[in-house]
């Protein structure tokens, strides 16, 4: 494996060479991947710096919001701002749509973006990331609108995710390719690391905040008690959790298995957010051969109603993704039997 590729020459290798309107798409990721350079360097020094701690108050989402997650989002906007690249950004820190007025009559394009994923992480210094989706423009619209991201997930061109770990790592899938790079911080640099990855079909490790087990269907707990050490089921499995959806993923895509957050009686919907948390990693997870439900449908097929509609997420290989599916569904034909009798 040639370990001095840079992530410049394989988008200009892979991407603009290779996929529709891959010169923009191309320059996109390459310059997702320059502001998240500028994040990591401040998260070097977040414990000793002005932006330790919280910022004081909540985002749209009702969460309390740490600075990092204030500076993050800046540094996305500042990035792209005057670029001709975007004109529209859609952030899980922004109450509504961001237009790029002076860029949209010429891009072409829409980032959808996370960009302080598992920030309460931060001062336990703990894994967070980023996370980013690319979708186009409608066609002859001089403004984005809300309306135009309200399309499946299969209408995504490009997702990724940048890991804020022990390595920097940006992992991006085009085209139905993944590809993974790691920051060469002495030279300031993204290098391939992990060419065209592929999820295990199966694993031995599951991902939940098992806080909140009681609270979701019994098909979940069926499956962890039946896949816990000294359960029924032959394939046994660890729990693993950080806490920070990109990490939990990271490892799935590596080494297969599964994260779930599905939905509860208070929050039907789950936690994470359809648009730029779960469809851009079931894009990925798809294209590296996993698979990604709500437990009723699959994620990439989910039309968004809204900029910050949520979803229930299982997410990993497809072994243990059909597992809890089909316990969800045998859950679901039982309380039919039972009204009908």
């Amino acid at each position: 494996m040639d370990h001095r590729v840079t992530l410049t020459q394989h988008l200009l290798r892979e991407v603009e060479a290779h996929a529709p309107g891959g010169g923009p798409v191309a320059s996109i990721l390459a310059q997702v991947a320059t502001a998240c350079k500028e994040i990591r360097a401040e998260l070097a020094e977040v414990g000793l710096g002005s932006l330790a701690g919280m910022q004081g108050g909540v985002n749209v989402q009702g969460e309390s919001v740490h600075k990092l997650d204030w500076f993050a989002n800046e540094v996305f906007t500042k990035h792209f701002r005057g670029s001709g690249l975007l004109c529209t950004l859609i952030s899980e820190e922004m109450e509504d749509i961001y237009h790029l007025d002076e860029d949209c009559p010429r891009a072409q394009h829409v980032l959808c973006y996370d960009p302080m994923d598992g920030s309460s992480n931060l001062d336990v210094d703990g894994a967070v990331g980023t996370i980013f989706s690319v979708r186009r423009k409608s066609t002859g619209k001089t403004h984005g609108k809300p309306e135009e991201v309200f399309e499946p997930g299969t209408e995504q061109v490009a997702a990724g995710y940048v890991l804020y770990g022990p390595q920097c790592m940006l992992v991006y899938a085009v085209g139905g390719n993944v590809h993974g790079f790691t920051l060469d911080t002495a030279v300031g640099e993204f290098f391939l690391s992990h060419p065209n990855i592929r999820m295990p079909e199966h694993g031995k490790e599951f991902s939940a905040n098992m806080a909140r087990l009681d609270a979701w269907d019994p098909a979940f707990r069926e499956f962890v008690r039946n896949h816990s050490h000294g359960g029924s089921a032959a394939r046994s499995y660890s729990l693993r959790y950080i806490g920070a959806l990109v990490a939990d993923f990271h490892r799935a895509l590596l080494r297969g298995g599964v994260f779930f957050y599905p939905g509860d009686a208070n929050n039907p919907h789950g936690k994470l957010r359809l648009l730029y948390e779960a469809a851009p990693l079931a894009y990925l997870a798809e294209a590296a051969g996993g698979a990604a439900s709500s437990g009723r449908e699959r994620i990439l097929s989910i039309v968004p109603d809204g900029l910050h509609v949520r979803t229930p997420l299982i997410i990993g290989s497809r072994y243990e993704v059909s597992a809890i599916e089909s316990l969800l569904a045998g859950e679901r034909q039982g309380v039919a039997n039972a009204s009908l009798a």
